[in-house]
């Protein structure tokens, strides 16, 4: 049987080609990290006031009853 071909093993891949994925993901986090932090001095939305009871409650039991028991 005769020997057409010779394999051999791959050259092993680049610094950059086996570490890239590694080094975006810091470099996403880093600059994520930055725009959060950075970003506050952005004007905040204006504080609204919340809705609250015009009224005070009865004090006297019975005053101003809404429904009469069944």
């Amino acid at each position: 049987m005769a020997v057409i071909g010779v394999l051999t093993e791959p050259t092993p891949p680049t610094w950059w080609k086996a570490n890239r994925h590694k080094v975006y993901g810091v470099l996403g986090l880093l600059i994520g990290y930055l725009i959060g932090t950075n970003l506050h001095g952005a004007d905040p939305q204006p504080q609204h006031p919340r809705p609250s009871h015009t009224t005070p409650a009865p004090t006297t039991p019975g005053a101003h009853r809404t429904h009469t028991p069944a």
